[in-house]
């Protein structure tokens, strides 16, 4: 029996940037995070993080209150329905190849602070995003996520995660990118000015396989479906997380017992691991916070209950653990965890 899909959740300094522009223009942040189902306690926790669901609505009420697809970020707003009718045009596209250029094409139309462009040199095809005017940390997001969505999007053009050679930030960009290897599962770079990523050429003559009917299915979804649908689940790391997930009641195997579950030895496992910017006990963790954080958004569930599906034997342990990886203790997490609109 196959264990429950359990989704990454998202550090709280996403949600920081997401909202600055929506805070210089003197909208009411707070309640724009309430009606997300993110309590604004939240912000004034470092480690605390917010589910995929929650970022997702997050992103779809700025979209409301901005009447902007870039939330306000840029010095110019980006038209509402831009994505979608990006989306219609992709769709009619042949190739990857064509349905690229087709939509940087126009979104050069549409963007006034900063465009994207794709050059193909020795086998290698460079998408990279040019900023048109001064860059402050409001448009460093925009063109960041701008940058990560247009990836997911053409992921999903051909239904099949494009494998990256790399991702390249500027170097200002180091302090709010530590998500940014785990999105992209892809090696993470810093150069003096460019952003953008680099994948084999081969890949722009896959077919475009999506049509207006899936565009549909696809629309309802957005944005949430971009965040994870074409995760490499083949990656040790998630193989290892799907794993564990079978064992949370109960005692976690050992490394060694991983290794042998996957017909590896400890020394390969590690260093794979190592390869993947992870360690075993750092999988361990995050898993069970992840976990907990999605518990503790079901009220069926009490504290005690909790500790337990996760493998604690004491309530108080718990209670330890949780403040460790979020600074706020389950009790608390669990008040400032509104629930989702609509709820």
């Amino acid at each position: 029996m196959a264990a429950p899909i359990t989704h990454h959740t998202i550090a709280i300094a996403q949600v920081i940037q997401i909202v600055q522009g929506a805070r210089q223009h003197g909208l009411d942040v707070d309640a724009i995070l309430k009606r997300s189902g993110i309590a604004p306690a939240l912000l004034d926790s470092p480690l605390s993080r917010v589910t995929q669901g929650q970022y997702a609505a997050l992103i779809i009420v700025l979209r409301r209150v901005m009447h902007d697809e870039l939330w306000g970020l840029c010095r110019h707003p980006l038209k509402l329905g831009s994505f979608v009718q990006s989306c219609r045009l992709l769709v009619q596209c042949r190739t990857l190849g064509e349905a690229l250029h087709t939509g940087f094409q126009f979104y050069h139309l549409m963007l006034d602070d900063f465009v994207p462009r794709m050059a193909v040199s020795q086998g290698v095809v460079s998408v990279r995003l040019v900023s048109r005017g001064e860059r402050d940390t409001a448009l460093a997001y925009a063109e960041r996520s701008f940058c990560f969505f247009s990836y997911g999007l053409a992921s999903w053009l051909v239904a099949r995660r494009i494998p990256l050679l790399d991702v390249t930030y500027p170097e200002a960009d180091a302090p709010y990118t530590t998500d940014a290897e785990r999105l992209f599962q892809a090696p993470v770079r810093y150069g003096r000015c460019r952003l953008g990523f680099r994948f084999d050429a081969r890949w722009l003559d896959l077919p475009v396989v999506q049509n207006t009917q899936s565009l549909k299915e696809f629309l309802l979804q957005a944005p949430a479906s971009l965040l994870v649908k074409y995760r490499d689940q083949s990656s040790l790391t998630e193989r290892i997380r799907r794993l564990l997930r079978r064992h949370l009641a109960a005692e976690m195997p050992s490394l060694e017992a991983v290794g042998q579950a996957l017909a590896m030895t400890p020394q390969t496992l590690r260093r794979r691991l190592r390869d993947e910017g992870q360690g075993y006990q750092a999988i361990k963790d995050d898993l069970r916070r992840d976990v907990a954080i999605e518990y503790l958004g079901q009220p069926e569930l009490t504290l005690p209950d909790i500790a337990l599906h996760l493998g604690f034997s004491e309530a108080s342990t718990f209670h330890r653990a949780f403040k460790g990886w979020t600074g706020l203790s389950p009790g608390v997490y669990r008040q400032t965890h509104l629930p989702p609109p609509g709820a």
